[in-house]
Protein backbone atom coordinates (compact mmCIF):
# COMPACT_ATOMS: atom_id res chain seq x y z
CA UNK A 1 0.00 0.00 0.00
CA UNK A 2 1.73 3.49 -1.18
CA UNK A 3 1.80 6.33 0.96
CA UNK A 4 -0.48 9.44 1.02
CA UNK A 5 1.99 11.56 0.14
CA UNK A 6 5.29 12.54 -1.27
CA UNK A 7 7.84 15.05 -0.71
CA UNK A 8 7.84 18.16 -3.10
CA UNK A 9 11.04 17.58 -4.24
CA UNK A 10 10.55 13.96 -5.18
CA UNK A 11 7.35 14.32 -7.04
CA UNK A 12 6.18 15.74 -10.25
CA UNK A 13 2.64 14.98 -8.85
CA UNK A 14 1.07 15.39 -5.59
CA UNK A 15 -2.03 12.88 -5.56
CA UNK A 16 -5.05 13.31 -3.08
CA UNK A 17 -5.61 9.74 -2.29
CA UNK A 18 -3.42 6.38 -1.70
CA UNK A 19 -5.02 5.19 -4.83
CA UNK A 20 -2.76 8.25 -6.78
CA UNK A 21 -6.12 8.76 -8.86
CA UNK A 22 -7.88 11.45 -7.13
CA UNK A 23 -7.25 15.35 -7.42
CA UNK A 24 -3.79 15.61 -8.43
CA UNK A 25 -1.85 18.63 -7.94
CA UNK A 26 0.05 19.16 -11.40
CA UNK A 27 2.83 20.55 -9.80
CA UNK A 28 4.01 21.73 -13.50
CA UNK A 29 0.86 23.62 -13.98
CA UNK A 30 0.95 25.57 -10.50
CA UNK A 31 3.79 28.19 -9.50
CA UNK A 32 2.10 27.80 -5.89
CA UNK A 33 2.71 24.15 -5.66
CA UNK A 34 6.55 23.87 -6.84
CA UNK A 35 9.25 23.96 -3.85
CA UNK A 36 11.00 27.25 -3.43
CA UNK A 37 8.30 29.34 -4.58
CA UNK A 38 8.14 32.95 -3.41
CA UNK A 39 5.30 33.57 -1.03
CA UNK A 40 3.70 35.59 -3.72
CA UNK A 41 2.79 32.70 -6.14
CA UNK A 42 -0.89 32.93 -5.49
CA UNK A 43 -0.68 36.18 -7.34
CA UNK A 44 0.16 34.50 -10.54
CA UNK A 45 -2.24 31.89 -9.87
CA UNK A 46 -5.40 33.78 -9.44
CA UNK A 47 -6.46 35.77 -12.91
CA UNK A 48 -6.32 39.16 -12.19
CA UNK A 49 -4.66 39.56 -8.95
CA UNK A 50 -1.24 40.56 -10.42
CA UNK A 51 -2.92 43.70 -12.73
CA UNK A 52 -4.61 44.12 -9.52
CA UNK A 53 -1.61 44.89 -7.42
CA UNK A 54 0.28 41.73 -6.38
CA UNK A 55 3.74 41.86 -5.40
CA UNK A 56 6.79 40.11 -4.65
CA UNK A 57 5.77 41.44 -1.01
CA UNK A 58 2.69 39.50 -0.82
CA UNK A 59 -1.22 39.73 -1.48
CA UNK A 60 -1.85 40.93 1.75
CA UNK A 61 -0.55 44.57 0.24
CA UNK A 62 -2.77 44.93 -2.53
CA UNK A 63 -6.05 46.78 -1.98
CA UNK A 64 -8.20 44.07 -4.20
CA UNK A 65 -9.51 40.74 -3.25
CA UNK A 66 -10.50 38.26 -5.47
CA UNK A 67 -12.97 35.72 -4.11
CA UNK A 68 -14.71 32.33 -5.03
CA UNK A 69 -17.56 30.53 -4.14
CA UNK A 70 -17.04 26.72 -2.73
CA UNK A 71 -21.16 25.67 -2.42
CA UNK A 72 -19.80 22.10 -2.98
CA UNK A 73 -18.86 20.21 -0.29
CA UNK A 74 -16.50 17.65 -2.31
CA UNK A 75 -15.14 20.62 -3.38
CA UNK A 76 -14.84 23.21 0.01
CA UNK A 77 -13.17 19.15 1.19
CA UNK A 78 -10.38 18.86 -1.91
CA UNK A 79 -9.31 22.53 -1.51
CA UNK A 80 -8.62 22.46 1.74
CA UNK A 81 -6.25 19.20 1.13
CA UNK A 82 -4.99 20.87 -1.95
CA UNK A 83 -4.32 23.66 -0.13
CA UNK A 84 -2.28 22.11 2.76
CA UNK A 85 -0.07 19.84 0.04
CA UNK A 86 0.43 23.32 -1.57
CA UNK A 87 1.62 25.34 1.71
CA UNK A 88 4.94 26.23 1.72
CA UNK A 89 5.60 28.49 5.30
CA UNK A 90 2.33 27.96 7.56
CA UNK A 91 -1.68 27.22 8.15
CA UNK A 92 -3.38 28.96 10.45
CA UNK A 93 -6.69 27.11 11.16
CA UNK A 94 -9.93 28.28 13.38
CA UNK A 95 -12.82 25.79 13.86
CA UNK A 96 -15.24 25.78 16.36
CA UNK A 97 -15.70 22.23 15.54
CA UNK A 98 -13.24 19.22 14.36
CA UNK A 99 -15.00 16.17 14.50
CA UNK A 100 -12.66 13.05 14.41
CA UNK A 101 -14.43 11.31 11.81
CA UNK A 102 -12.98 10.37 8.21
CA UNK A 103 -12.74 13.49 6.71
CA UNK A 104 -11.56 15.48 10.26
CA UNK A 105 -8.71 12.98 10.59
CA UNK A 106 -7.81 13.16 7.06
CA UNK A 107 -7.68 16.57 7.52
CA UNK A 108 -5.47 16.45 10.79
CA UNK A 109 -3.18 13.78 8.63
CA UNK A 110 -2.56 16.46 5.84
CA UNK A 111 -1.40 19.37 8.77
CA UNK A 112 0.90 16.82 10.05
CA UNK A 113 2.29 15.83 7.07
CA UNK A 114 2.64 20.01 6.39
CA UNK A 115 4.51 20.31 9.59
CA UNK A 116 7.01 17.27 8.67
CA UNK A 117 7.97 19.40 5.71
CA UNK A 118 8.64 22.54 7.62
CA UNK A 119 5.60 24.24 7.29
CA UNK A 120 4.04 26.01 10.57
CA UNK A 121 0.76 24.84 11.81
CA UNK A 122 -1.17 26.69 14.24
CA UNK A 123 -5.11 25.21 15.00
CA UNK A 124 -7.14 27.22 17.23
CA UNK A 125 -10.50 25.19 18.38
CA UNK A 126 -13.15 26.48 20.42
CA UNK A 127 -13.05 23.67 23.98
CA UNK A 128 -17.05 22.53 23.69
CA UNK A 129 -16.29 19.60 20.85
CA UNK A 130 -12.48 19.61 21.46
CA UNK A 131 -12.45 17.87 25.45
CA UNK A 132 -12.98 14.21 24.27
CA UNK A 133 -9.97 14.19 21.55
CA UNK A 134 -7.14 15.90 24.22
CA UNK A 135 -5.01 12.95 23.56
CA UNK A 136 -4.64 13.55 19.86
CA UNK A 137 -4.36 17.09 20.50
CA UNK A 138 -1.46 16.85 22.93
CA UNK A 139 0.03 14.08 20.58
CA UNK A 140 -0.10 16.61 17.84
CA UNK A 141 1.20 19.74 19.63
CA UNK A 142 4.65 17.70 20.35
CA UNK A 143 5.31 18.29 16.88
CA UNK A 144 7.77 21.21 16.90
CA UNK A 145 6.28 23.03 14.01
CA UNK A 146 3.02 22.36 15.72
CA UNK A 147 0.99 24.89 18.05
CA UNK A 148 -2.82 24.10 19.09
CA UNK A 149 -4.70 26.59 21.36
CA UNK A 150 -8.18 25.87 22.76
CA UNK A 151 -10.56 28.95 23.09
CA UNK A 152 -12.52 29.55 26.59
CA UNK A 153 -11.38 25.61 27.71
CA UNK A 154 -13.25 23.92 30.69
CA UNK A 155 -11.08 22.91 33.63
CA UNK A 156 -12.74 19.71 33.58
CA UNK A 157 -11.18 17.04 30.45
CA UNK A 158 -13.69 14.41 31.73
CA UNK A 159 -16.54 13.14 33.73
CA UNK A 160 -19.93 13.87 33.08
CA UNK A 161 -20.38 14.82 37.04
CA UNK A 162 -17.24 17.03 37.50
CA UNK A 163 -18.23 18.58 34.06
CA UNK A 164 -22.20 19.36 34.85
CA UNK A 165 -20.68 21.00 38.31
CA UNK A 166 -18.43 22.93 36.20
CA UNK A 167 -21.05 23.83 34.12
CA UNK A 168 -23.65 25.33 36.86
CA UNK A 169 -20.50 26.60 38.61
CA UNK A 170 -19.09 28.47 35.31
CA UNK A 171 -21.99 29.17 33.42
CA UNK A 172 -21.52 32.48 32.60
CA UNK A 173 -18.38 31.71 31.18
CA UNK A 174 -18.64 28.59 29.07
CA UNK A 175 -21.94 29.71 27.46
CA UNK A 176 -19.84 31.86 25.50
CA UNK A 177 -18.14 30.10 22.62
CA UNK A 178 -16.18 31.02 19.66
CA UNK A 179 -17.81 30.28 16.28
CA UNK A 180 -15.68 31.79 14.14
CA UNK A 181 -14.36 29.62 11.02
CA UNK A 182 -11.29 29.98 8.73
CA UNK A 183 -8.67 28.32 6.79
CA UNK A 184 -5.82 30.31 5.86
CA UNK A 185 -2.68 29.16 3.57
CA UNK A 186 0.77 30.89 3.48
CA UNK A 187 -1.08 34.16 4.19
CA UNK A 188 -2.09 34.09 0.64
CA UNK A 189 -4.92 31.59 0.36
CA UNK A 190 -8.27 31.87 3.00
CA UNK A 191 -11.34 30.35 3.08
CA UNK A 192 -13.92 31.63 5.18
CA UNK A 193 -17.79 30.44 5.52
CA UNK A 194 -19.87 28.21 7.43
CA UNK A 195 -18.22 24.99 7.60
CA UNK A 196 -16.83 23.60 10.53
CA UNK A 197 -14.79 19.89 10.06
CA UNK A 198 -16.76 16.86 9.67
CA UNK A 199 -18.28 14.47 7.22
CA UNK A 200 -21.81 16.28 7.64
CA UNK A 201 -20.12 19.12 6.22
CA UNK A 202 -18.36 18.35 2.72
CA UNK A 203 -20.83 15.57 1.90
CA UNK A 204 -19.43 12.15 3.34
CA UNK A 205 -21.91 11.43 5.88
CA UNK A 206 -24.60 8.76 5.43
CA UNK A 207 -27.29 10.47 7.50
CA UNK A 208 -27.51 13.94 7.46
CA UNK A 209 -25.53 16.57 5.16
CA UNK A 210 -25.35 20.07 5.28
CA UNK A 211 -25.83 22.61 2.78
CA UNK A 212 -23.29 25.02 3.34
CA UNK A 213 -21.22 27.46 1.85
CA UNK A 214 -17.56 29.35 2.13
CA UNK A 215 -15.73 31.58 -0.07
CA UNK A 216 -12.07 31.00 -0.79
CA UNK A 217 -10.14 34.41 -0.69
CA UNK A 218 -7.40 35.87 -1.97
CA UNK A 219 -5.69 39.13 -2.04
CA UNK A 220 -6.31 42.23 0.97
CA UNK A 221 -9.18 40.10 2.40
CA UNK A 222 -6.77 37.50 3.57
CA UNK A 223 -4.44 39.66 5.36
CA UNK A 224 -7.75 40.41 7.41
CA UNK A 225 -8.36 37.10 7.94
CA UNK A 226 -5.11 36.49 9.77
CA UNK A 227 -5.54 39.56 11.61
CA UNK A 228 -8.83 38.14 12.77
CA UNK A 229 -6.53 34.95 13.69
CA UNK A 230 -4.53 36.12 15.46
CA UNK A 231 -6.07 38.73 17.57
CA UNK A 232 -8.10 35.37 18.56
CA UNK A 233 -4.67 33.66 18.94
CA UNK A 234 -3.54 35.99 21.65
CA UNK A 235 -6.27 36.55 23.53
CA UNK A 236 -6.00 35.61 26.92
CA UNK A 237 -8.99 32.95 26.62
CA UNK A 238 -7.02 31.47 23.70
CA UNK A 239 -5.01 28.67 26.10
CA UNK A 240 -2.47 26.37 24.28
CA UNK A 241 -3.39 22.40 25.01
CA UNK A 242 -0.40 21.82 26.79
CA UNK A 243 -1.03 23.95 29.86
CA UNK A 244 -4.74 22.64 30.77
CA UNK A 245 -4.79 20.87 33.42
CA UNK A 246 -4.61 16.88 33.46
CA UNK A 247 -4.04 16.65 29.56
CA UNK A 248 -0.25 17.08 29.64
CA UNK A 249 -0.06 12.88 29.35
CA UNK A 250 -1.13 11.29 25.80
CA UNK A 251 -2.14 7.67 25.61
CA UNK A 252 -0.40 8.14 22.11
CA UNK A 253 3.20 9.50 21.00
CA UNK A 254 3.87 11.72 18.05
CA UNK A 255 4.96 8.88 15.95
CA UNK A 256 1.93 6.23 17.11
CA UNK A 257 -0.62 8.95 16.14
CA UNK A 258 1.08 9.37 12.71
CA UNK A 259 0.69 5.64 11.64
CA UNK A 260 -2.81 5.89 12.59
CA UNK A 261 -3.51 8.95 11.25
CA UNK A 262 -1.71 7.01 8.42
CA UNK A 263 -3.71 4.15 7.94
CA UNK A 264 -7.02 5.75 8.75
CA UNK A 265 -7.39 8.28 5.66
CA UNK A 266 -5.67 5.43 3.41
CA UNK A 267 -8.43 3.28 4.31
CA UNK A 268 -10.96 6.28 3.79
CA UNK A 269 -8.96 6.73 0.61
CA UNK A 270 -9.15 3.64 -0.81
CA UNK A 271 -12.41 2.34 0.69
CA UNK A 272 -14.53 4.58 0.15
CA UNK A 273 -17.00 5.53 -2.75
CA UNK A 274 -16.33 9.46 -1.78
CA UNK A 275 -13.19 9.24 -3.73
CA UNK A 276 -14.29 8.08 -6.62
CA UNK A 277 -16.27 11.90 -6.61
CA UNK A 278 -12.59 13.62 -6.28
CA UNK A 279 -11.77 12.16 -9.15
CA UNK A 280 -14.06 14.66 -10.82
CA UNK A 281 -12.40 17.57 -9.00
CA UNK A 282 -10.62 20.31 -10.55
CA UNK A 283 -6.79 19.91 -10.21
CA UNK A 284 -6.20 23.05 -7.39
CA UNK A 285 -4.12 24.99 -9.86
CA UNK A 286 -7.34 24.70 -12.07
CA UNK A 287 -9.23 26.24 -9.68
CA UNK A 288 -6.97 29.12 -9.27
CA UNK A 289 -6.35 30.10 -12.96
CA UNK A 290 -10.09 29.78 -13.57
CA UNK A 291 -11.51 33.37 -14.39
CA UNK A 292 -14.79 32.07 -14.40
CA UNK A 293 -14.44 31.02 -10.46
CA UNK A 294 -13.09 34.21 -9.79
CA UNK A 295 -14.53 37.52 -8.93
CA UNK A 296 -12.63 40.80 -7.81
CA UNK A 297 -13.81 43.41 -5.54
CA UNK A 298 -11.59 46.13 -4.27
CA UNK A 299 -14.63 46.48 -1.13
CA UNK A 300 -14.06 42.72 0.63
CA UNK A 301 -14.63 43.30 4.30
CA UNK A 302 -13.76 40.44 6.94
CA UNK A 303 -15.95 41.29 10.28
CA UNK A 304 -14.97 39.66 13.36
CA UNK A 305 -16.84 39.59 16.69
CA UNK A 306 -14.43 41.18 19.25
CA UNK A 307 -12.89 38.03 21.34
CA UNK A 308 -14.04 39.87 24.70
CA UNK A 309 -17.35 39.23 23.74
CA UNK A 310 -16.60 35.72 25.41
CA UNK A 311 -15.80 37.54 28.50
CA UNK A 312 -18.59 38.39 30.93
CA UNK A 313 -19.26 41.84 32.07
CA UNK A 314 -16.08 42.76 29.87
CA UNK A 315 -15.69 46.42 29.91
CA UNK A 316 -15.71 47.52 26.20
CA UNK A 317 -16.99 45.46 23.22
CA UNK A 318 -15.99 46.67 19.84
CA UNK A 319 -18.49 46.44 17.50
CA UNK A 320 -18.85 43.07 14.95
CA UNK A 321 -20.86 40.98 13.19
CA UNK A 322 -24.26 42.33 14.32
CA UNK A 323 -23.63 45.25 13.39
CA UNK A 324 -22.63 44.81 10.10
CA UNK A 325 -25.59 43.20 9.62
CA UNK A 326 -27.68 45.93 11.08
CA UNK A 327 -25.79 48.19 8.85
CA UNK A 328 -26.16 46.52 5.55
CA UNK A 329 -29.95 45.31 5.92
CA UNK A 330 -30.68 48.83 7.00
CA UNK A 331 -28.85 50.29 3.80
CA UNK A 332 -30.82 48.10 1.59
CA UNK A 333 -32.84 49.73 -1.38
CA UNK A 334 -34.55 46.89 -3.27
CA UNK A 335 -34.09 43.78 -1.96
CA UNK A 336 -32.79 41.12 0.82
CA UNK A 337 -32.30 37.55 0.57
CA UNK A 338 -31.27 35.70 4.35
CA UNK A 339 -29.88 32.25 4.78
CA UNK A 340 -29.70 31.53 8.21
CA UNK A 341 -30.13 27.85 9.57
CA UNK A 342 -30.86 28.53 12.79
CA UNK A 343 -33.33 31.88 12.38
CA UNK A 344 -34.55 33.28 15.37
CA UNK A 345 -35.28 37.50 14.37
CA UNK A 346 -36.96 37.90 18.32
CA UNK A 347 -39.13 41.04 18.63
CA UNK A 348 -36.84 43.04 17.43
CA UNK A 349 -35.63 41.75 14.75
CA UNK A 350 -39.07 41.03 13.52
CA UNK A 351 -40.02 44.61 13.71
CA UNK A 352 -36.72 45.29 11.71
CA UNK A 353 -37.70 43.04 8.80
CA UNK A 354 -41.51 44.17 8.77
CA UNK A 355 -40.22 48.24 8.45
CA UNK A 356 -37.83 47.12 5.56
CA UNK A 357 -40.98 45.51 4.32
CA UNK A 358 -43.22 48.45 4.51
CA UNK A 359 -40.52 50.31 2.91
CA UNK A 360 -40.46 48.58 -0.04
CA UNK A 361 -37.82 46.40 0.27
CA UNK A 362 -38.11 42.92 -0.61
CA UNK A 363 -37.67 40.60 1.98
CA UNK A 364 -37.00 36.76 1.43
CA UNK A 365 -35.64 34.19 4.10
CA UNK A 366 -34.91 30.54 3.66
CA UNK A 367 -34.39 28.73 6.81
CA UNK A 368 -34.73 25.25 7.75
CA UNK A 369 -38.10 23.26 8.08
CA UNK A 370 -38.79 21.22 11.18
CA UNK A 371 -38.34 18.13 9.15
CA UNK A 372 -35.34 19.17 8.46
CA UNK A 373 -33.43 21.12 10.99
CA UNK A 374 -30.67 19.23 13.45
CA UNK A 375 -32.06 21.79 16.23
CA UNK A 376 -35.44 21.51 16.79
CA UNK A 377 -35.51 24.01 20.13
CA UNK A 378 -34.04 26.79 17.61
CA UNK A 379 -36.66 25.70 15.49
CA UNK A 380 -39.42 26.58 18.91
CA UNK A 381 -38.09 29.95 18.70
CA UNK A 382 -38.24 30.97 15.32
CA UNK A 383 -41.60 29.07 14.86
CA UNK A 384 -43.25 32.17 17.33
CA UNK A 385 -42.18 35.06 14.51
CA UNK A 386 -43.55 33.52 11.49
CA UNK A 387 -47.10 35.04 11.26
CA UNK A 388 -45.54 38.13 12.64
CA UNK A 389 -43.49 38.41 9.74
CA UNK A 390 -46.00 36.53 6.97
CA UNK A 391 -48.37 39.55 8.33
CA UNK A 392 -45.40 42.04 7.69
CA UNK A 393 -44.67 41.21 4.26
CA UNK A 394 -41.58 39.07 4.55
CA UNK A 395 -41.56 36.03 2.26
CA UNK A 396 -40.32 32.71 4.23
CA UNK A 397 -39.26 29.54 2.82
CA UNK A 398 -38.14 26.16 5.02
CA UNK A 399 -35.64 23.68 3.31
CA UNK A 400 -37.69 20.55 2.75
CA UNK A 401 -35.28 17.20 4.41
CA UNK A 402 -35.79 15.44 1.13
CA UNK A 403 -35.24 18.33 -1.66
CA UNK A 404 -34.45 16.17 -4.79
CA UNK A 405 -33.10 19.43 -6.90
CA UNK A 406 -29.32 18.61 -8.79
CA UNK A 407 -28.16 21.60 -6.97
CA UNK A 408 -28.54 20.12 -2.95
CA UNK A 409 -28.27 17.16 -4.56
CA UNK A 410 -24.78 18.36 -5.73
CA UNK A 411 -23.85 19.29 -2.27
CA UNK A 412 -23.90 16.22 -0.75
CA UNK A 413 -23.05 12.44 -1.26
CA UNK A 414 -23.55 9.81 1.05
CA UNK A 415 -27.45 10.65 2.64
CA UNK A 416 -30.70 11.18 1.27
CA UNK A 417 -31.37 13.66 3.79
CA UNK A 418 -30.51 17.67 4.11
CA UNK A 419 -30.29 20.17 6.62
CA UNK A 420 -29.74 23.89 5.84
CA UNK A 421 -26.31 24.94 7.42
CA UNK A 422 -25.00 28.27 5.21
CA UNK A 423 -25.30 31.58 6.59
CA UNK A 424 -25.97 34.31 3.72
CA UNK A 425 -26.78 37.40 2.96
CA UNK A 426 -27.61 39.17 -0.86
CA UNK A 427 -28.58 42.36 -0.56
CA UNK A 428 -29.39 44.64 -3.94
CA UNK A 429 -28.02 42.26 -5.77
CA UNK A 430 -25.01 43.63 -4.77
CA UNK A 431 -23.60 42.87 -1.87
CA UNK A 432 -23.01 39.32 -0.10
CA UNK A 433 -22.29 38.45 2.94
CA UNK A 434 -20.87 34.34 3.87
CA UNK A 435 -19.93 33.02 7.41
CA UNK A 436 -20.74 31.90 10.75
CA UNK A 437 -23.24 34.41 11.63
CA UNK A 438 -27.06 32.98 12.24
CA UNK A 439 -29.73 35.70 12.94
CA UNK A 440 -30.54 34.30 16.57
CA UNK A 441 -29.39 35.57 19.83
CA UNK A 442 -26.35 33.41 20.09
CA UNK A 443 -24.54 34.37 17.48
CA UNK A 444 -25.34 38.30 18.54
CA UNK A 445 -24.80 38.05 21.69
CA UNK A 446 -23.16 35.21 22.96
CA UNK A 447 -21.09 33.53 20.46
CA UNK A 448 -18.41 34.90 18.59
CA UNK A 449 -18.73 34.78 15.48
CA UNK A 450 -16.84 36.23 11.86
CA UNK A 451 -17.76 36.63 8.03
CA UNK A 452 -16.99 38.54 4.46
CA UNK A 453 -19.10 41.25 3.15
CA UNK A 454 -18.58 41.05 -0.59
CA UNK A 455 -19.30 44.28 -2.63
CA UNK A 456 -19.53 42.47 -6.02
CA UNK A 457 -22.90 42.51 -8.36
CA UNK A 458 -21.68 39.34 -10.54
CA UNK A 459 -20.55 37.07 -7.01
CA UNK A 460 -24.52 38.68 -5.88
CA UNK A 461 -25.92 37.28 -9.16
CA UNK A 462 -24.43 34.15 -8.41
CA UNK A 463 -25.42 33.66 -4.79
CA UNK A 464 -28.86 34.67 -5.94
CA UNK A 465 -29.16 32.16 -8.30
CA UNK A 466 -28.28 29.29 -5.91
CA UNK A 467 -30.96 30.97 -3.45
CA UNK A 468 -33.60 30.49 -6.48
CA UNK A 469 -32.91 27.51 -6.80
CA UNK A 470 -33.06 26.17 -3.06
CA UNK A 471 -36.54 28.28 -2.49
CA UNK A 472 -37.87 26.09 -5.25
CA UNK A 473 -41.41 24.11 -4.58
CA UNK A 474 -39.34 20.94 -5.27
CA UNK A 475 -36.56 21.87 -2.68
CA UNK A 476 -38.56 23.92 -0.13
CA UNK A 477 -41.76 24.80 1.38
CA UNK A 478 -43.55 28.26 0.87
CA UNK A 479 -44.49 29.17 4.17
CA UNK A 480 -47.86 31.59 4.07
CA UNK A 481 -51.13 32.32 6.03
CA UNK A 482 -54.86 31.48 5.08
CA UNK A 483 -57.72 33.04 4.67
CA UNK A 484 -58.17 32.46 8.79
CA UNK A 485 -54.77 33.93 9.15
CA UNK A 486 -52.82 30.15 10.17
CA UNK A 487 -49.58 29.30 8.97
CA UNK A 488 -49.46 26.70 6.18
CA UNK A 489 -46.67 25.52 3.90
CA UNK A 490 -46.98 24.14 0.24
CA UNK A 491 -45.08 22.13 -1.71
CA UNK A 492 -45.09 20.93 -5.88
CA UNK A 493 -45.77 16.61 -5.55
CA UNK A 494 -45.58 15.47 -8.81
CA UNK A 495 -46.56 18.87 -10.68
CA UNK A 496 -49.46 19.38 -8.52
CA UNK A 497 -49.67 21.72 -5.31
CA UNK A 498 -50.11 20.27 -2.04
CA UNK A 499 -50.83 22.38 0.99
CA UNK A 500 -50.01 21.16 4.91
CA UNK A 501 -51.49 22.97 7.67
CA UNK A 502 -48.90 21.58 10.04
CA UNK A 503 -44.83 21.11 9.59
CA UNK A 504 -44.71 18.99 7.10
CA UNK A 505 -42.97 15.93 7.16
CA UNK A 506 -41.90 16.01 10.57
CA UNK A 507 -43.01 13.43 12.48
CA UNK A 508 -45.34 14.17 16.00
CA UNK A 509 -43.01 13.25 18.13
CA UNK A 510 -40.56 15.97 16.90
CA UNK A 511 -43.57 18.29 16.63
CA UNK A 512 -44.69 17.48 20.52
CA UNK A 513 -40.89 18.54 21.64
CA UNK A 514 -40.86 21.54 19.93
CA UNK A 515 -43.98 22.72 20.88
CA UNK A 516 -42.79 21.92 24.86
CA UNK A 517 -39.36 23.97 24.18
CA UNK A 518 -42.02 26.87 22.92
CA UNK A 519 -42.96 27.13 25.91
CA UNK A 520 -40.42 27.73 28.31
CA UNK A 521 -38.23 30.66 28.29
CA UNK A 522 -35.14 29.81 26.29
CA UNK A 523 -35.00 32.15 23.54
CA UNK A 524 -31.72 34.43 24.85
CA UNK A 525 -29.86 31.10 24.72
CA UNK A 526 -31.10 30.00 20.86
Amino acid sequence: MSRLTCSPEACDHQVFAASGQALRLDRQESSLERAGASTSAVAHAVPGTEQAGGSSDGLAATPVSKVCLLPDGCEAFAVRVASARAALHSIDVQYYIWHSDATGRYLAHELLQAADRGVRVRVLLDDMDARSRDSVLVALNRHPKIQIRLFNPFATRAGILRTLRELFSRWSRLNHRMHNKSWIMDEELAIVGGRNIGDEYFSVSEEVNFVDMDVLLSGAAVGETLHSFETYWRFSSSVPVSRLHRVGQSKYTLNELRTALLAESTRFAMETPYMQRMLKAPKFSQLLSDASRWYESDTVRIVTDDPRKAIRHAPTIDPGVLESMIESLDAADTEILLISPYFVPGAGGTAALRELSRRGVDVTVLTNSLAATDVAAVHSGYSRYRASLLEGGVCLYELKALAPSEHVQRMRLGSSRASLHTKAAIIDRRLVFVGSFNIDPRSAQLNCEMGAWIDSEKLACQMADLFKDAVRPENSYTVSLDERGRTRWSELVGGVEVFHDRDPHANGWRRAVTWLLGLLPIESQL
